[in-house]
């Protein structure tokens, strides 16, 4: 009788059983599933949006120095390889 009750209080005080930490990971699992989206959604409330101006103007710029830096590896690549070809031409 002794050894059931320090059986029953070393469990109550201890480690869930396994079969205890299974059931509680399927009972919280959607919870854990959709607490991510939940989270999302409240920052999402947060964020104050461009004006329909403001985004036109960063699409624009963002569209120049895309095209700018288009340009300038452009040119560094038909340096290089002429750079390389003239070595190529002088060394052989």
């Amino acid at each position: 009788m002794a050894d059931e009750k320090t059986v029953r209080s070393a469990n109550k005080g201890g480690k869930p059983s396994v079969a205890t930490r299974v059931l509680d990971f399927f009972k919280h699992f959607p919870t854990r599933i959709a607490q991510p989206f939940k989270n999302t959604w409240r920052e999402l409330k947060k964020v104050t949006w461009p004006t329909r101006k403001d985004l036109l103007n960063y699409t624009l710029i963002v569209l120049a120095f895309m095209t700018f830096m288009g340009v300038v590896i452009g040119l560094l690549d038909m340096g290089s390889s002429a750079l390389v070809a003239l070595l190529a031409s002088w060394a052989g």
